[in-house]
C-alpha cells in the first residue's frame, strides 16, 4: 500500500509476533543499536513457543561438547541431507548448523535463557548417517521464575487448562523429580518457576523488557507499506477497531506465525487434510498474507510440522476448538492405530512428524485418504492417559468402549474382521519381540516415549488381548505449518521476480522451513526458529533507512 497520511508509532524495525523467533529477533535488533517495537495480535504474548515443550534442537551445541558428547558440523550435515529428499536450501542448512550455536551462546550470555542436554533424547532419525542415538542436539530449558516478569506473568499465552509443574521435562522424564526435596519444591512453587516453553517464552519477554522494547499487544498486523521503489517501510495493523500505522525505518521482520488456523490457506497449499493444529489460534497465515501482497517467493507450501492429533469435545482457546498432541499415547504398550479397514498403517512409536505423513496415504481407485478417519486402539491394561483421561469404567463418552473387538469396530465403523485380523496379527509379533509389518520398537527413538520400566522393544511393543478394548478417534494435525516467503541466508525475503525485497525478513513458522520436509529432533522448530530470528536481527539492524 502507498504511504499513509501519518504514523502512529515510528521505529527503525518492526517485528511482527511475540514468540521466539520474534523476540530473538528484536532482541539483537535492540542489541544492535537500534529502535524496536514488537507488534502482537493476541491479548497474550509467547504465541505457539509458550504452549510448546520449549526443547531447541541445536546440532554442536556447547552444551553437547561439556557433556562429553561428541557431534560436528559434518555430522549435523551428512544427517539432514540423509533426510533432505532434494528439497532442502543448502545454503540455508548450511546456515542454521554454522550459526545456531553461536545463537545459543549469545541468548545464554546475554539474556535469562538458559538450557542443559535433554539426557538421552535421540534425534528423532537417530540410525541415520550423522544422527545422534544416545541424544545432545535437543535441549531442555532450565526453570524460569515468572515472579521476575511483574504483572506480565499473567499475559504468557496458555492453553485454559494448563498446570505449571515446577520441575524441567528433563528432570519429569528420567524421575529425578521424585528426588527434588519439598523445600526446594515449595520454593520453586513460591517463585511460579516454570519450565518448557513457559520457561522460554518467558525468559525471552524478559529479554525485551529488560532493554525496554515495546510489546504492543491486540495489534494485528495487516499490511506491509511500500514505498515507490518497493521497500518496506512499515506496517498497517488494527487496533482498537481503527487502522495503526507503523513506520519501520529500516525493516519489517515477519515472525506471526503460520497458517495452520486459516481453513482457506490450509486447503489451498497443505499437501492433504489437516483439521487438527495445536498451535495458538491467531496463526491464520497473517504473514504470508502480507508478504504475498508484497510480491515475495514461497517455498514449502505443502508442508507443516505433522502430527497426530485428537480433539476432546470442550477444549477451546479464545473461542476456537484445539487438538492436542498424541505422543505417549500411541507409544506405550498395548496400543496400535488402524484406518477403516482395521489395519495398521505405519510405526506408531514413530517421531511425530513422520507419523504425520502416513496420513495423507491416497486411494487411486477409491479416490480417497484411506488413512483417515484413524483410530487409537487400546486394551484395559494400557496404563497412560489418552489426553489426560485414562481408560477404564469412568472413560469419557468420546472414548468407545467394547468387550469384544468386534462390537468396539461396530461402534467406530471400521472393518470387524480386519481389526481382528491385525491385532491377533500384533500380537503374534509381540509374543516373538517384533513388529515385522513396522519395525516398531528397532529405532532408539521408539523406546523414549514409551515404558521405561520394560526393555526395548517392549517399551513400546505389547498385546492387546484384555477386555474391554477401546478406541478414540486421532487426526491428521500439525504443530504449525512451515511455508511461507523465501529466504535467504541472511532472512531476507526473496522476490518471486528476482532479488530481495528491501527491508523485509521473515522467520519462524512465518518463513519457508529452512529444513523442508524434516523434523530433525525434539526442537527442530524453535532452534531453526531462533537461529534465523537471531540472524534476521542482526541484519536488520544493519539496513540503511529506507524513509526518513
Amino acid at each position: 500500500m502507498a504511504l499513509p497520511e501519518r504514523w502512529d508509532l515510528e521505529v527503525d524495525v518492526a517485528v511482527l509476533g511475540s514468540g521466539a523467533s520474534a523476540t530473538t529477533a528484536a532482541i539483537l535488533a535492540a542489541d544492535n543499536g537500534v529502535e524496536v517495537a514488537l507488534l502482537e495480535r493476541a491479548d497474550f504474548v509467547g504465541g505457539t513457543t509458550a504452549l510448546s515443550g520449549g526443547v531447541l534442537w541445536l546440532p554442536n551445541n556447547h552444551h553437547m561438547a561439556e557433556a562429553g558428547i561428541e557431534d560436528s558440523r559434518e555430522d549435523a550435515l551428512a544427517y539432514l541431507d540423509s533426510l533432505s529428499l532434494g528439497m532442502m536450501d543448502r545454503d540455508l542448512v548450511e546456515t542454521l548448523v554454522d550459526t545456531g550455536p553461536e545463537m545459543l551462546r549469545y541468548m545464554e550470555e546475554n539474556t535469562p535463557v538458559s538450557l542443559h542436554v535433554f539426557e538421552g533424547y535421540p534425534d528423532y532419525h537417530p540410525e541415520n548417517p550423522g544422527g545422534k542415538p544416545e541424544g545432545g542436539r535437543s535441549l531442555d530449558n532450565d526453570l524460569f521464575p515468572f515472579e521476575e516478569l511483574g504483572p506480565w506473568a499473567e499475559r504468557i499465552n496458555h492453553q485454559p487448562d494448563a498446570i505449571f509443574f515446577p520441575a524441567t521435562m528433563l528432570e519429569i522424564d528420567t524421575k529425578r523429580v521424585d528426588d527434588v526435596p519439598p523445600e526446594v519444591m515449595a520454593e520453586r512453587r513460591a517463585r511460579d518457576m516454570r519450565s518448557t516453553g513457559q520457561a522460554l517464552a518467558g525468559s525471552l519477554i524478559k529479554g525485551c523488557l529488560d532493554r525496554e522494547i515495546p510489546v504492543h499487544t491486540a495489534t494485528r498486523a495487516r499490511e506491509l507499506v511500500l514505498d515507490d521503489g518497493d521497500a518496506v517501510v512499515g506496517v498497517r495493523a488494527e487496533r482498537d477497531g481503527a487502522d495503526y500505522f507503523v513506520k519501520a525505518r529500516k525493516a519489517v521482520v515477519i515472525a506471526s506465525g503460520g497458517f495452520e488456523w486459516n481453513e482457506e490457506l490450509v486447503k489451498a497449499f497443505l499437501r492433504g487434510p489437516m483439521t487438527a493444529p495445536t498451535s495458538t489460534p491467531e496463526n491464520e497465515g497473517d504473514g504470508l498474507l502480507m508478504a504475498m501482497g508484497a510480491g515475495a517467493a514461497l517455498g514449502n507450501m505443502s508442508e507443516a510440522w505433522w502430527i497426530p492429533g485428537i480433539h476432546v469435545p470442550g477444549d477451546e482457546m479464545r473461542g476456537r476448538t484445539f487438538a492436542r498432541l498424541i505422543l505417549a499415547e500411541r507409544t506405550w504398550p498395548r496400543s496400535i492405530i488402524v484406518n477403516r479397514q482395521g489395519k495398521r498403517f505405519m510405526n506408531e512409536a514413530a517421531n511425530y512428524n513422520a507419523v504425520g505423513h502416513a496420513f495423507h496415504t491416497f486411494d487411486p481407485n477409491t479416490f480417497e485418504f484411506i488413512n483417515l478417519p484413524a483410530w487409537l486402539i487400546v486394551d484395559s491394561l494400557y496404563q497412560p492417559p489418552i489426553a489426560r483421561h485414562n481408560v477404564g469404567p469412568d472413560a469419557p463418552d468420546w472414548i468407545r468402549r467394547a468387550d469384544t473387538l468386534a462390537e468396539l469396530a461396530a461402534q467406530i465403523d471400521v472393518d470387524a474382521a480386519g481389526l481382528e485380523a491385525t491385532v491377533t496379527r500384533f500380537n503374534e509379533g509381540v509374543a516373538r519381540g517384533e513388529d515385522p509389518e513396522f519395525q516398531r520398537g528397532v529405532s532408539a527413538y521408539d523406546s523414549y516415549n514409551g515404558d521405561s520400566l520394560q526393555k526395548a522393544p517392549f517399551t513400546t511393543l505389547g498385546p492387546i488381548e484384555t477386555p474391554p478394548y477401546y478406541a478414540a478417534q486421532i487426526e491428521s494435525g500439525a504443530l504449525g505449518t512451515k511455508g511461507g516467503p523465501k529466504t535467504n541466508e541472511k532472512a531476507q525475503v526473496l522476490r518471486a521476480t528476482g532479488g530481495v525485497i528491501p527491508g523485509l525478513y521473515a522467520v519462524g513458522n512465518a518463513m519457508a522451513g529452512v529444513t523442508a520436509m524434516v523434523y530433525g529432533g525434539a526442537g527442530g522448530t524453535l532452534g531453526p526458529g531462533m537461529t534465523f530470528g537471531y540472524i534476521a536481527g542482526i541484519n536488520a539492524a544493519r539496513e540503511p533507512d529506507h524513509i526518513a
